[in-house]
Parts: structure tokens; sequence; C-alpha cells
């Protein structure tokens, strides 16, 4: 995780083994360096002066820091983990006492979002102060971002939802429910009323706020796309070289093969109308079509999310049940732990043990479902 400080001069970045680095953007050198006290550090926001810093980590603390990298103030957050944290622009007056506060939002693996205050006061130092508990996810929240004014937060979700909630009540002002998959990200545009959405359906979604019907909230534009059938020669040679199948591209092109013509590609014509003599190469590309091929069945009916693994986002072949409980794809899951990755992909906690267990409950359910979508 990164962030740049509200003017620029400073680079926050945080790391999976704890430590987080202060860099000097004009000289890139390392200013501070720090480390929180246990987990992973997933989240961070700075204060809008730039003068202090929140970080997030995946044990559930949030740590207040300066800008010389001082602990100021730690506190268990989320029991299951932070996920992400922001910190609104605009510092709202307490009327009681005078003092000049920052809203922070905070949102974590047990499906809450929380507010705090962050209170600054000389002979007091700095105190984080719970305000409430924003409801209305089933499942882990990834992502927050407060409005440019502070007045509305925004939240994704596992469960697939997009929340907007009113600040100041704790209401929810709308629920959108147009992405197929988890929403793993969201920002409101600086100065102006408009919202984006990513997701792991492949999509960014753009909204536009009606801020004289705070309920409403209408898409301007999605990403739309187009068929594989209408694909262009150009199209063919983009997915081409996607699949690391870049060397093809020239022949391809040379025998004019659009998208219908690649859907209509078999083991024969590759071999006697495009003269590709590797049997291995043959096969490669057959099973990169006969994937999009499923990828185009599935647009209309889609994939059970419980059939895609949490790393690819993709239909499982050879499910494995790994420590976390979680279960994965094999081939992605071992490769995740070769790199070195001792944690859950989906908890960021460690992982007791690094063996794999197939899952041929989970299998047998896919075939299934395959079967069905065939008929």
């Amino acid at each position: 995780v990164c962030r740049f400080c509200p003017r620029g001069s400073r680079l926050l970045a945080g790391a999976a083994d704890g430590t987080l680095v202060l860099w000097d953007v004009q000289s890139l050198q390392l200013y501070r360096s720090g480390n929180v006290k246990d987990g992973s550090l997933v989240a961070c926001a700075f204060s809008p002066n730039g003068n202090f810093f929140v970080t997030g980590s995946s044990s559930g603390d949030l740590t207040i820091w300066d800008d010389k990298m001082r602990c100021l103030y730690n506190e268990k957050a989320h029991d299951l983990g932070v996920t992400c944290c922001d910190i609104s622009s605009n510092p709202v007056s307490d009327n009681e006492s005078g003092f000049k506060y920052f809203q922070m939002a905070s949102c974590g693996q047990d499906n809450q979002i929380k507010l705090w205050l962050i209170l600054f006061a000389d002979f007091l130092g700095v105190e984080l102060k719970y305000k409430c508990t924003l409801n209305g996810h089933s499942a882990p929240v990834l992502a927050c971002a407060f409005s440019y004014d502070g007045q509305m937060l925004v939240s994704g979700s596992v469960d697939k939802c997009v929340i907007i909630y009113e600040t100041s009540t704790g209401n929810t002002l709308r629920t959108l429910s147009q992405h197929t998959r988890y929403v793993t990200t969201c920002a409101f545009a600086p100065h102006s009323h408009l919202l984006a959405t990513g997701s792991m359906d492949k999509t960014v979604h753009i909204w536009q706020l009606d801020l004289k019907q705070p309920s409403a909230g209408n898409i301007v534009e999605t990403e739309s796309e187009v068929a594989v059938e209408d694909w262009s020669e150009d199209d063919v040679s983009a997915w081409l070289c996607a699949q690391d199948l870049a060397d093809f591209v020239g022949l391809f092109k040379m025998n004019n093969i659009d998208g219908k013509e690649l859907l209509n590609l078999t083991k024969e014509g590759l071999a006697n109308e495009l003269k590709i003599e590797s049997l291995g190469l043959r096969s490669k590309i057959l099973q990169k079509i006969e994937e999009l091929r499923m990828t185009m069945s599935s647009v209309s009916v889609p994939v059970p999310d419980e059939f895609l693994c949490p790393i690819t986002r993709e239909l499982m072949k050879d499910p494995v049940i790994a420590a976390d409980g979680y279960s994965y794809e094999r081939e992605a899951m071992e490769h995740w732990i070769s790199n070195k990755r001792r944690s859950s992909p989906m908890t960021n906690l460690p992982l007791h043990s690094l063996m794999l267990t197939p899952n041929r409950t989970l299998k047998m359910a896919i075939t299934r479902w395959l079967e069905t979508q065939q008929k």
C-alpha cells in the first residue's frame, strides 16, 4: 500500500512484513522508517495538512503517526484485520470544546465500517475517539472513501455491493448492486459529484450523484465489452498478446483471423491452414480458445462466486483447501506459497500449515455446473 501526502513532498509505503517507509519525493531518498507491532501493513491515509498519518494492519490495529514516524496512538479496531482507511479532507469543529478534529473511516474483515474522530490538543496529545459503526454489508468490506466535502462515505465489499452513507447521521443513502464480483476499490472525484467503483468483475463503474435527491445514484457510463464474434483482426492480436501468444500475431493477421474465425479454429485448421507444426503450441492455442468460449457462455449465466479462485478470479479446475479454510486453484496457491508468502490471500493472517488438500466435493460441483451450461 502507498500514499502521497497532500503536499506531495512525501510518499508513504507499507509492506506485508509490517514495515512502513517515508520517502522524500524530491530527492528520492529514504526519510524515515518504522514497523507496526503485529501483522501486515494493509492500509494508510494522511491527514489533510500532512502532519500525521494513520496505518491499518492485518492484525486489526489502527496506529497514528506523526511526520517524523513517531507512534502517537494505537488502538485495536477490527477483530479480523483492517482492510482500508481514509481521512476526510475537511476538519470539523467540536462545538463543545472548540477543538478541531478529523473524521476517519476504517473497514475490515469483520464486515464493519467504523467512523472515528481524531482529536489534537497541545495539552492532551492525540486521541482517537470511536463515533459509530455503519452497518449494511454482509461480508468483509474491502474499501472505503470520503467524498470531497466529508459529508458522504462510500464502501465496497466482498458481498458485491457499494453502499453510500451520510456521515453526519450514519444513514444509508443508497446501495448499488450492479457489480457481479467483489468490489475492491472506490473513490469520489475531488470537487465534483462523481463516484468510481472497481471490481473483480473487471469493470469500473462511474456514478453521477444527484444531490437534490441524495438517495438516487444514476450510472453515467460503464465499460461495455465487444462480443468475441465481433472482434476485429486487431482485437484478436491484442488477445493473443494477453495470452502470451504474441509470436502468432503476424501469422493470424496474414490469414485474416477475426473474432468469428478465431472461435471456429480447429486442431486441423491450425495444422493444415496456419501451418503450426508444434503439437504443444496447437494445444495451447486451442486451450485458450476453449477458455474464451467458456467465458462467452458464462456472460449470460454468471459463474457462481464459490467456483472462482480468490487469487486468479477464474473458474477452478483443481480446487484445493488451504489452512485458512478457503479453496483456491492448486497452481495459483502453489505459486503464492513459492513466492515465500506465508499469509492467507483472503485474510492476510499467517498460514499455520502449507498443506493443500484436494477439494473433491467442490470439483464435482464445478463439473456438474459446467455440464448443465453445455446442455
